[in-house]
C-alpha cells in the first residue's frame, strides 16, 4: 500500500513525543545510543539489499559519481546545514527574548520616590514614596513579588510549542532519507526505508519532547504533508518510469542509504545530500544504456 510508510512515520512521531512528555528526561543517553546503533546496522542492511537490485554496477557507480559532482557543485549539503543553523539561530533568539521578557515580568519593581529637602546645611534628605506609585509587595504588606499572569504564561507556552514544532519539522522532513523513502514508497509501494526512518524519528521525538514540549507532536502534520506529498508525486510519475530505470534508481538509492547507515554508526559521516542528484542520473543512464 503506497503511503503506508508515511502513516507509520506519523504514528511513531506522535507515540514518541507522547512517551517523551510522560517519561521526561528519564531515558538514559546510553539507551538512546544503543538503539540508534541498532537502527544504523539495519539501515546499512537495507541499503545493501537495495543496491543488489542493479543489473549493472557501473550504472550505480556512474550515477553516484555524477550525482556527487553536481551535488557538491550546488553545495546541497551546505545549504541544508545553513538552513538548519538559520532555524536554530532564530529559535535561540526567540528563546533569549522570551527569557528577557519573563525576567522583566518577575523583576521586583522599585518604588518611585521624592526627595524632601531638609533644613539648610543638612547633608541628607528624607525619601518618601510618591502616593499611588508602584511599590514592592514586600514593602507594602510583606507579600511575595507578583507572578506573571495567565496571559504571560500562555504566551510563554505558545513560544515553546512553536519552537518544538519548527525544530522537529526540520529534523524529520529535511534530509535524504525523507526523499529516498518517499520516492521508493510512491514508485513501488516499498515502505521499509520509511519504516526505519519512522523508528529514528520516534526515538528523536521521545528525546526532544521533554525539552520542547507538545510542539514536537505537531510536527507529525509536517511529516504527513511533506512525505505524503512526495509519495503522491512519485506515484503519479511511476507510469513514466520503466522497470530497468526503476531498478537502477533503487540500487543508487541503496548506495545513499548505506551512507546514512554509516553516519548513524559513526563510522564515516558523508555529505549524503550532495549525492541526491544520483537519483536522477541513475534512471537516465539506464534508459540510455537500454537503447
Amino acid at each position: 500500500m503506497k503511503g503506508l510508510g508515511t502513516l507509520i512515520n506519523v504514528v511513531t512521531v506522535l507515540a514518541g513525543s507522547g512517551l517523551g512528555l510522560w517519561l521526561g528526561a528519564r531515558l538514559a543517553p546510553r539507551t538512546r545510543e544503543v538503539l540508534t546503533g541498532g537502527l544504523g546496522v539495519v539501515t546499512v542492511l537495507i541499503g545493501l539489499d537495495m543496491a543488489r537490485e542493479t543489473a549493472n554496477i557501473l550504472i550505480v557507480l556512474g550515477s553516484v559519481l555524477l550525482g556527487g559532482l553536481v551535488g557538491s557543485a550546488l553545495a546541497l549539503e551546505a545549504r541544508l546545514d545553513a538552513l538548519g543553523r538559520a532555524v536554530e539561530r532564530a529559535l535561540r533568539s526567540a528563546r533569549t527574548r522570551s527569557a528577557a521578557v519573563a525576567a522583566g515580568l518577575e523583576a521586583e519593581p522599585r518604588p518611585a520616590e521624592v526627595v524632601a529637602a531638609g533644613p539648610p546645611g543638612t547633608r541628607s534628605a528624607t525619601r518618601h514614596p510618591v502616593p499611588g506609585a508602584a511599590t514592592t509587595a514586600g514593602e507594602e504588606a510583606g507579600r511575595p513579588p507578583a507572578r506573571p499572569g495567565p496571559a504571560e504564561a500562555a504566551a510563554a507556552a505558545d513560544g515553546t510549542v512553536a519552537r518544538g514544532f519548527i525544530a522537529a519539522s526540520l529534523l524529520f522532513c529535511v534530509g535524504p532519507m525523507t526523499f529516498l523513502g518517499s520516492v521508493q514508497d510512491g514508485l513501488t509501494g516499498d515502505y521499509q526505508l520509511l519504516a526505519v526512518k519512522a523508528a529514528l524519528d520516534g526515538f528523536a521525538s521521545l528525546a526532544m519532547a521533554p525539552a520542547l514540549g507538545a510542539g514536537v507532536a505537531l510536527a507529525a502534520v509536517t511529516v504527513l504533508v511533506v512525505q505524503g506529498g512526495l509519495t503522491m508525486l512519485a506515484g503519479v510519475l511511476s507510469p513514466l518510469v520503466e522497470p530497468a530505470m526503476l531498478q537502477e534508481l533503487t540500487a543508487a538509492g541503496g548506495a545513499l542509504v548505506v551512507m546514512i547507515g554509516l553516519g548513524l554508526l559513526e563510522i564515516k559521516r558523508l555529505p549524503v545530500a550532495d549525492f541526491l542528484p544520483a537519483l536522477g542520473f541513475a534512471p537516465l543512464i539506464a534508459a540510455l544504456v537500454a537503447r
